[in-house]
């Protein structure tokens, strides 16, 4: 169920490293590769008036998964990102607590 948002980084851009990068992080959870959405939201950045670029910044929504791990998520991400010739890029974890996160009605605690 992790949710991944990416900001300054084009459609095109997540498209190429889409499935290697599910894939590993798959890997990593031990969990199915479906289990993943990658979302690009359009937004528009401002700085002095005027549109800019928006700085790399992808945000992970899921359940707590230990230190470790999370340190190992964020390094695959930075991995296939700056592998676009991103020079820098920063991820950021939401977690949500399985009692407030439903489905069908239903929470998951």
């Amino acid at each position: 169920m992790p949710q991944l948002i990416f900001k300054g980084i084009s459609v095109d851009q997540v498209k190429k490293v889409s499935i290697s990068l599910v894939k590993d992080l798959a890997n990593l959870c031990q969990c199915e590769t479906d289990n993943f959405t990658l979302e690009i939201p359009q937004s528009t950045f401002i700085f002095n008036e005027n549109e800019v670029k928006g700085f790399p910044f992808i945000e992970v929504k899921w359940f707590e998964r230990g230190q470790v791990i999370q340190d190992q998520f964020a390094e695959i991400i930075t991995k296939h990102v700056r592998s676009l010739d991103i020079p820098e890029v920063e991820v950021a974890f939401s977690v949500f607590l399985e009692s407030a996160y439903y489905l069908n009605g239903k929470n998951f605690a």
